[in-house]
C-alpha cells in the first residue's frame, strides 16, 4: 500500500457481519500487530478475485514492510493507530481484535497546489470487513484529529477517489471538505477515477 490515503471498497454489507452492542478501543499499534494491520489493508485496498487472489500474499508483505519503515522512522508526528474490538458476552469477538485502522503523519500532500510542507496527512483509513458501518472509521477519524490538536496542529487532509462515494460521505459527514480535484485528463490519462484532497479545520475542542 502507498503512503497516501487509499479509499476503501464500496463493499455491500458482509452476511457475516459482527451484531450487538461491541465497544471499540482506539489505540497506537504495537509492532507485533503490524501483520494483522496488513491484513486489513490488503482486504480494503486489493481485490481477492482473479489473479489478486494469488498476488495477496506479496501485497501484503510489501505492505507489512512499508509499515514497518514508517514504524521505525521515529517521526514526532507519524503514528498508526488501531481500533480494537472486544465484548466478553459474545463468544464470537471473546478476544481482542484488530478492527480498524488510520495512519496519520507529517508530510506534504502530492495533489493540489500550493500545500504547506508542514500539514498533517491522514492515509490509509481501513475498517475489516465485518465491522464496517459500525462507527469504527468514525472513531479513528476522531481520536487522529484530538493526536493533532495535542501535537499543536488545526489543519488535517486526506485523499479520496472521486468515484468513492462511502468515503465520500463518511469524510464530508465529519466536516471535511474538498481542497482541490485533479483535472479530468489526469483520469484519461491513468484510467482512474480523479482524486480528490480533501481538508478539514480541527476546532480547539473536538465534538
Amino acid at each position: 500500500m502507498t503512503s497516501s490515503f487509499s479509499p476503501t471498497r464500496p463493499d455491500p454489507e458482509p452476511s457475516n457481519r459482527v451484531a450487538g452492542p461491541v465497544a471499540f478501543l482506539v489505540r497506537a499499534v504495537e509492532f507485533k500487530e503490524l501483520i494483522d494491520v496488513a491484513d486489513i489493508l490488503t482486504e480494503s485496498f486489493h481485490s481477492q478475485e482473479g489473479i489478486n487472489f494469488w498476488l495477496n500474499p506479496l501485497f501484503r508483505l510489501g505492505i507489512y514492510e512499508d509499515l514497518r519503515t514508517r514504524m521505525r522512522s521515529l517521526s514526532p508526528h507519524y503514528i498508526c493507530l488501531v481500533a480494537i474490538a472486544s465484548d466478553p458476552s459474545n463468544p464470537a469477538i471473546s478476544n481482542p481484535a484488530i478492527v480498524g485502522t488510520v495512519e496519520m503523519g507529517h508530510k506534504s500532500p502530492s495533489l493540489g497546489p500550493n500545500l504547506s510542507s508542514q500539514c498533517l496527512y491522514l492515509s490509509n483509513l481501513a475498517v475489516s470487513a465485518n465491522y464496517r458501518r459500525q462507527g469504527v472509521a468514525a472513531k479513528l477519524l476522531h481520536r487522529c484529529e484530538e493526536i493533532a490538536l495535542e501535537w499543536g496542529f488545526n489543519e488535517l487532509y486526506l485523499t479520496c477517489l472521486e468515484n468513492n462515494q462511502p468515503a465520500k460521505q463518511l469524510y464530508f459527514h465529519h466536516g471535511y471538505r474538498l481542497q482541490y480535484i485533479e483535472p479530468y485528463w489526469m483520469s484519461w490519462l491513468f484510467w482512474r477515477p480523479r482524486r480528490m484532497l480533501l481538508h478539514k479545520h480541527l476546532k480547539t475542542t473536538v465534538v
